[in-house]
């Protein structure tokens, strides 16, 4: 899956976090939704401007940043 295809940084939006692509819905909100217990499928029930993809586009960034910083568990 290509990040780029669902997830964009835009200065002007979100004071400029990475956001999905065609929203104002911030990564850092689909992560605290997933985080404080949400299901995939109850995400989509209260936002169907979204999809599974860009709900994963969102795991995989979050993932791909944590790698980037190098922590070690």
């Amino acid at each position: 899956m290509s990040i780029s295809k669902y997830i964009e940084i835009d200065s002007s939006k979100r004071f400029g976090k990475p956001i999905i692509k065609g929203t104002r819905i911030s990564v850092s909100d689909v992560l605290n939704w997933l985080g404080n217990g949400m299901t995939v499928q109850e995400i989509l029930e209260d936002f169907p401007e979204l999809n599974e993809n860009q709900i994963r586009a969102c795991l995989l960034y979050a993932s791909s940043k944590e790698n980037s910083l190098g922590i070690a568990s």
